[in-house]
């Protein structure tokens, strides 16, 4: 029998996120039951909540960075027990029996993995993410969370923009003595600098704001170049290790191409709306440059972003929200005006529904 379920809502690409009740399917055999306490706020849950991507199902309740309490465990489920601290990402299934799934890498599925919210990747029934008071997923994509609880807010953004910045950087051997680049200081941007730091990089920052320098420091980044500025970027070409471009928005990517080493890589994370300009051929085969491309991480790599940030005390910096919030919170986003991810006290909505 489903559970009536508290949530919020889009209804239309045009109309605000709002309350709206949604139906959970009771734990099965293999199911962990999550109370969701905090829920981090993304990019791509504005993009979809708007239709930006041409594929959203509607209605649609995003969230894709959750953390709660196991509240329910299936007769199988050896992993988690009742009261423990659990993470959700952005999967909730995979098909387990292609090439990638086999490898841990279901982001990969080539039968495409399910998405937390917003259903199959490739067409099928709509799924609804963590804009609500519970989940019910398979233990095989439930994470465990080892930070302490006083962290448990600014842990749910390390589920997205945690771990799509710590796979390309340990997929590409970032290390000690390495020079690795940061492009962007948002929501992913400063997770990236606090995980390059983290694993020894000597980071360079990337920003267009000069506002930002202090904050990127703070973070972890050695250097910080303004990169409208000509002979700045200049100063660093043909020196880099790995660049990690984080940027949602369209822009040439050949001034970062050109800070390269040779056979060294640019990994792109950003996701935006409308298609980058196509880099100068020259560019590349000049110096066999690579121009890569990353999308959030497996479900053993996330366990292993999550207890990482754990050892090395990382969390994302937040500011917190109500979930009445949400629709001011998305037009603050779009401002970038936010250090750096806002993360929803799930509890609002309870108290706002028990006040009803």
């Amino acid at each position: 029998m489903t559970a009536t379920t508290l949530a919020y809502a889009a209804q239309s690409a045009t109309s605000p996120l709002a309350p709206f009740s949604i139906e959970r399917r009771p734990p099965g055999p293999d199911d962990v039951q999550i109370d969701i306490l905090y829920c981090g706020v993304c990019h791509s849950d504005l993009h979809t909540a708007r239709n930006e991507w041409k594929n959203t199902l509607y209605p649609t309740v995003p969230g894709h960075e959750i953390v709660g309490r196991v509240s329910a465990v299936g007769a199988n489920v050896t992993k988690f027990k009742l009261g423990d601290m659990a993470g959700v990402g952005c999967m909730v299934d995979s098909c387990q029996h292609c090439a990638s799934c086999g490898e841990g890498l279901e982001q990969y599925c080539e039968n495409g993995f399910t998405g937390t919210y917003n259903g199959p990747v490739f067409g099928g029934e709509n799924t609804f993410g963590g804009y609500a008071s519970r989940i019910v997923v398979k233990q095989k994509f439930v994470l465990k969370i080892s930070h302490a609880e006083k962290d448990l807010a600014a842990v749910s953004p390390l589920l997205c923009a945690g771990i799509t910045t710590y796979s390309p950087l340990r997929q590409w051997g970032v290390g000690k003595g390495q020079k690795v680049g940061v492009v962007g200081l948002g929501g992913l941007g400063h997770m990236a600098v606090k995980i390059a730091a983290a694993m020894g990089a000597h980071v360079v920052l990337f920003t267009t704001s000069p506002s930002k320098i202090e904050d990127a420091k703070r973070l972890g980044a050695a250097e910080v170049v303004i990169s409208k500025d000509p002979a700045a970027m200049a100063a660093h070409q043909n020196s880099f290790d790995f660049i990690l471009n984080t940027v949602a928005a369209q822009h040439d990517l050949d001034p970062f191409i050109a800070l390269l080493k040779r056979d060294c890589t640019m990994t792109l994370v950003g996701a935006p709306e409308h298609a980058h300009p196509a880099p100068n051929v020259f560019g590349l085969i000049f110096k066999r440059r690579r121009l890569g491309g990353s999308l959030i991480g497996g479900i053993r790599e996330t366990q292993e972003m999550l207890d990482f940030c754990a050892e090395h005390n990382i969390v994302s910096d937040i500011e917190m929200i109500a979930m009445q919030d949400i629709n001011t919170a998305y037009e603050r986003m779009l401002k970038s005006d936010v250090k750096y991810r806002f993360v929803i006290d799930m509890a609002t909505l309870e108290a706002k529904a028990a006040a009803a």
